[in-house]
């Protein structure tokens, strides 16, 4: 029997065989050439289980690893084909044992002779080769529902030959391979299989740690965005016709939901309108074509949209170019579907420039129109809008106050109360702050941010309560007695600072 698929957009009911091949993508690729290596690591902190094994064992999470990079130099022998990366799709749908002849018929696509002919086909990427010693930009891929670490390989073999390591690990559930349904708790899952990875990926002596960026396809284009949510280490979002566009109001549920959060750069790529005739038919939510709410609701990015006139969902994956069965009330030809999937790895990789490596002509080519940049028709239509300031917090207060050692706290706090006149301190941040540097032994570095916090809320109890043991704790019995004695003013029932005093002996 054959595996079912699950794809929330797309149930073709009319279609016909796709005819193009991996050469036909026509690829600008840059001066690197491509290694790849795959692999598995495991998580220890969750549990999963094999249902092929049929033991209901469970054992730590597997997390299978595709890794794309800058090599040295082609080795022609250890050149990939289409075929190897299908193997590795089989890996992980946990179907090892299946002979590789029987891979289009048992996954996602048909056996057809034009299907065949793809698996033959030599890729960019070459095993078994060296990386280029440099420090590369990093890059975390989160593929579709339920699919494959390899199923965009073409544009991961185009980033790493433009000098981008890139790394995936398949769509799983929570407990096994299979996800819940597209549920809160899947988008959590995947984001921290992202944060898996960006952690595998700083261990690697050629990535530099401090520019990364995620890139989703579909449900990945969500859960992409819920990882940037928990993880400021990732420096830019790419959605490929993402999920975060339909299903926003499951990221929503999460308690790991913060929109303040999203403050890097955003790139979306979107399908086509979906047909009149298709959304009847496949009774699909007519507002898909015209809500973003999440794109709307992006303050403090500078975020761009792009949509794509002759793309259907299935083809921003290379997987879905070359063998997605078309479908005939909607799709483009061949053609046009392979020059949109060129343009989406092109504005990718500017996109990437822009904001991991700096570049401006990167920054200028998503600002062009189209047209500038040689998309030929209004095959592409942009529109874009820029970050707002983002209201400094007590947060980027307490990273700017570390770099004094929590010096000077008085003068840091007037200064940048003149730059930026909405800032304000909650009492019991700073409370918090300076109590947790007491305990972790930086005693004159939590006493100067509780003396900032009693010099900010003159009446509080609490603050000068909180002083009176930083100085208890520093051996100044004077000083904590004047603090404990502050406290009492404003809460004459404080026990604690009552005690205290006794113990002192004021």
């Amino acid at each position: 029997m054959k595996i079912v698929f699950l794809s929330i957009f797309l149930l073709f009911c009319r279609n016909l065989n796709a005819q193009v091949s991996y050469s036909k993508l026509s690829l600008p690729y840059g001066k690197y050439a491509v290694g790849f290596k795959h692999y598995i690591r495991y998580d220890s902190t969750r549990t999963y289980e094999r249902l092929s094994d049929w033991n209901k064992k469970a054992i730590a999470r597997p997390i299978p690893i595709s890794l794309w990079f800058p090599a040295k130099k082609q080795i022609q022998n250890n050149q990939m084909t289409i075929e190897d990366y299908m193997v590795i799709l089989k890996e992980e749908e946990e179907w090892e044992v299946l002979p590789d002849e029987r891979i289009l018929d048992w996954f996602y696509y048909s056996n057809s002779d034009e299907n065949k002919s793809h698996l033959k086909e030599k890729v960019k990427a070459v095993k078994n080769t060296k990386p280029f010693q440099n420090k590369f930009p990093a890059v975390v891929y989160s593929p579709s529902y339920q699919a494959s670490s390899i199923e965009n390989f073409a544009l991961c073999e185009f980033l790493a030959s433009h000098g981008f390591v890139v790394i995936s690990s398949p769509s799983r559930g929570t407990d096994n391979r299979f996800l819940d349904g597209g549920t809160t708790r899947d988008i959590e899952t995947q984001a921290r299989d992202i944060q898996y990875l960006i952690n595998e990926i700083e261990n690697l002596p050629f990535t530099d740690n401090n520019n990364l960026a995620v890139i989703g396809f579909s449900f990945g284009g969500i859960s992409n965005v819920l990882a940037q949510m928990m993880d400021k280490r990732i420096k830019a979002i790419i959605c490929l016709d993402g999920s975060i566009k339909y299903q926003y109001q499951k990221i929503q549920a999460s308690p790991y939901f913060n929109l303040f959060n999203v403050d890097v750069p955003f790139l979306f790529m979107l399908q086509k309108d979906i047909p009149i005739e298709v959304i009847k038919e496949d009774k699909i939510e007519s507002t898909l074509n015209t809500k973003f709410e999440f794109y709307d609701s992006v303050k403090y990015s500078d975020a761009y949209y792009f949509k794509f006139n002759n793309m259907t969902h299935s083809y921003f994956s290379s997987m879905g170019v070359l063998f997605q069965e078309r479908d005939i009330r909607q799709d483009k030809s061949d053609t046009e579907i392979m020059d949109s999937y060129k343009w989406v790895n092109i504005y990718t990789l500017n996109f990437l420039n822009a904001f991991l490596n700096n570049q401006h002509r990167g920054k200028a080519f998503l600002e062009n129109q189209p047209a500038v940049n040689g998309v030929v028709g209004e095959i592409i239509l942009k529109k874009s809008k820029k970050s707002l300031t983002k209201p400094f917090s007590f947060e980027d207060f307490n990273l700017v106050a570390i770099k004094q050692n929590y010096n000077n706290l008085d003068n840091l706090y007037n200064t940048i109360k003149k730059e930026q006149p909405t800032f304000k301190v909650d009492e019991w941040k700073a409370n918090t702050l300076g109590l947790t540097l007491l305990f972790k032994k930086r005693i004159q570095e939590g006493i100067n941010v509780l003396m900032l916090n009693t010099n900010l809320f003159p009446e509080s109890a609490n603050a000068y309560d909180s002083l009176g043991e930083g100085y208890l704790i520093a051996g100044d019995k004077k000083n904590a007695a004047e603090s404990f004695k502050n406290s009492l003013k404003f809460d004459p029932q404080n026990k604690n600072a009552i005690n205290r005093l006794k113990q002192i002996g004021k």
